[in-house]
This record gives structure tokens, C-alpha cells and sequence, in this order.
């Protein structure tokens, strides 16, 4: 998938919607099955301080699911090698530590130049800044399927700003 800004005006801006995920069952996560629904979308890791952060993310997932969020848990090893499980093995690391129920990609790369497409649109959209730091970074993706917010590892899911970010685009 190309990440270059559209030809001619004429053309389709790009959005998240415009992004697919291998699912960590085997099966894609196509975002824009999503589309006009907001999206909460993590870096995770299972070896990490912030690993606990999946219980927030189930909390938004089960507050906020029946209002239209869809929260996306993305397993990376690109930081501190936090996530050297298989598939097989973080799925059920998730499901007996943390009971998930939100959507879970395959492990996949989202720093450098080999990062997946949905990264690098990420971060050609926020800048330098905005891009991945460490697991459990955060983007708040809009009805639009533009980016409304991201927030750092620091920032728990269950903290006021992430929460009011989430209904910004409820």
C-alpha cells in the first residue's frame, strides 16, 4: 500500500480505514469493516511495566463497545524485545491474565522503515513526535477515520484524558 499523499485532489484522502492487521487467530482485521466507528489502537507487549494496561483497554473495550469503539490491541517486539511470544502464546497470555476481549492483531513491526503501512501513516499524519516510544502508546482514531489523539505509554487508559478523548468521538 502506497503512503504518499493522493495524486490529485480528486483523489481519496487516506485513513486508518484504509489499513488491515493480521489477526493473531490467523484471520485479518480489516478496518474498514470499522468504517464510521471511532478505534482505540495499541502497541502492546506481555514482558512489560505498562502490561497491566490491558486491563484499562478492557475496560474502555466493555464501557465504551456498545457505543461504537472499537479497541485494537497491536502485539510489538520492537521495544526492549517484550514480545518474543508466538501468536499462540500472547493470545493466551491475554486471555488467562487479562480475560481480553477486543480485538488482537499478530505480532507485527511499528518503528522504522519496515514498520506496518498503518504506522507510517500514523506517524506521516502526527509527526515525529506522535510516533511509538514504547509498548502501550495509544491513537484515538475519529468516526472520520482520521486521527483525533494519541498518548503516550505514561498515559493510562483509565486516565481522564484518554477517557475524554474517547468520547470526543463517540
Amino acid at each position: 500500500m502506497a503512503l504518499t499523499a493522493p495524486a490529485t485532489s480528486q483523489e481519496k484522502a487516506m485513513s486508518a480505514y484504509d489499513f488491515s492487521f493480521p489477526a493473531i487467530d490467523g484471520t485479518k482485521i480489516i478496518l474498514d469493516e470499522f468504517r464510521g466507528r471511532p478505534l482505540l489502537i495499541v502497541n502492546t507487549a506481555s514482558q512489560c511495566g505498562f502490561t497491566p494496561q490491558y486491563d484499562g483497554l478492557q475496560a474502555l473495550h466493555e464501557t465504551y463497545g456498545d457505543k461504537g469503539l472499537v479497541v485494537i490491541g497491536i502485539p510489538s517486539n520492537d521495544f526492549g524485545r517484550q514480545e518474543t511470544g508466538t501468536s499462540e502464546e500472547i493470545a493466551t497470555f491475554c486471555e488467562v491474565n487479562f480475560n481480553i476481549s477486543f480485538y488482537l492483531a499478530d505480532k507485527v513491526i511499528v518503528k522504522g522503515d519496515d514498520a506496518h503501512p498503518f504506522y507510517q501513516w500514523v506517524i506521516s499524519q502526527v509527526g515525529f513526535s506522535g510516533r511509538p516510544r514504547w509498548n502501550f502508546h495509544k491513537y484515538v482514531i475519529g468516526r472520520d477515520g482520521q486521527i483525533a489523539d494519541w498518548f503516550s505509554s505514561m498515559t493510562s487508559p483509565q486516565s481522564d484524558k484518554v477517557i475524554r478523548a474517547v468520547e470526543s468521538v463517540l
